[in-house]
């Protein structure tokens, strides 16, 4: 018995099993659709273009000092962050002990250590109860159909707002074709005054929304491809093409993005 039918068999009251395919591994919760998807010969690579795009935040804020991701999955981001970005502390909290449990054996999430702690607990709760604990949340808690009621509501917003500190970004992964999206978008600008700005992945159905605490600096154009140009040498993600899909989506001039 392989290990991929081991893993599906010992979760499949769960619902969390994975699949392989063309030298990349999936993550499903309680469906078909992926949640996560690792290459088995760069475990740290982002694979799916929508991970790429919440990226977006480091136009805005290079250099965080503490993230919180909402929602485990794969552990794409967290993984990424941790390579990527020594500075950076980060915890994240999943309500899945299967979860966590199938990130860590499966997708090379690493154990905890000085800059990542990985949380067993309900996401809204724990946000709730820590204002101004961070720089950037990050938020991808779907379960297989839809992002998970706790985390779109309006106190949710709310409170994710009065978790970021005075410049910090709220980052939200939305499906395009749920059909809560229009509403989930209209509770994240209520909470943040309308200061967003959306940012389809190149794989068309997810959009990474972000949402600023207070009004970022810098968004003529020319200084968004400046440091987009700057990431992407750095890291080889097509950041300059993420800001120029930010005109398709968002308020803009010719100079400026609006927010």
């Amino acid at each position: 018995m392989g290990l991929l039918t081991r893993l599906r068999r010992r979760s499949a009251a769960h619902g969390v099993h994975i699949s392989e395919q063309d030298g990349i591994r999936y993550l499903h919760l309680g469906s078909d659709t992926i949640q996560s998807g690792m290459r088995l010969s760069e475990p740290t690579e982002l694979v799916l273009s929508y991970t790429r795009s919440m990226l977006a935040f480091l136009l805005f804020a290079p250099e965080p000092s503490r993230v919180l991701n909402i929602g485990l999955g794969g552990g794409s981001l967290a993984k990424w962050i941790h390579r990527h970005l020594p500075a950076t502390q980060q915890v994240v909290v999943e309500l899945s002990p299967e979860v966590i449990a199938c990130a860590r054996q499966y997708f090379h999430v690493p154990m905890d250590d000085a800059r990542l702690r990985v949380i067993e607990a309900d996401g809204a709760a724990w946000v709730a109860a820590h204002p101004q604990c961070c720089d950037v949340i990050l938020v991808d808690g779907y379960d297989g159909r839809a992002l998970a009621s706790e985390l779109s509501s309006d106190g949710f917003y709310a409170a994710a707002a009065a978790g970021l500190e005075s410049d910090g970004i709220l980052v939200v992964n939305l499906w395009g074709n749920d059909r809560r999206f229009d509403a989930n978008l209209q509770r994240i600008q209520r909470a943040f005054d309308g200061r967003i700005c959306c940012v389809p992945a190149a794989q068309r159905g997810n959009v990474a929304v972000l949402a600023f605490r207070r009004a970022p600096t810098g968004t003529r154009w020319h200084e968004l491809q400046a440091r987009a140009q700057a990431l992407q040498a750095r890291f080889g993600i097509e950041f300059t093409d993420i800001v120029g899909s930010m005109k398709t989506l968002n308020p803009h001039s010719s100079v400026r993005l609006l927010i």
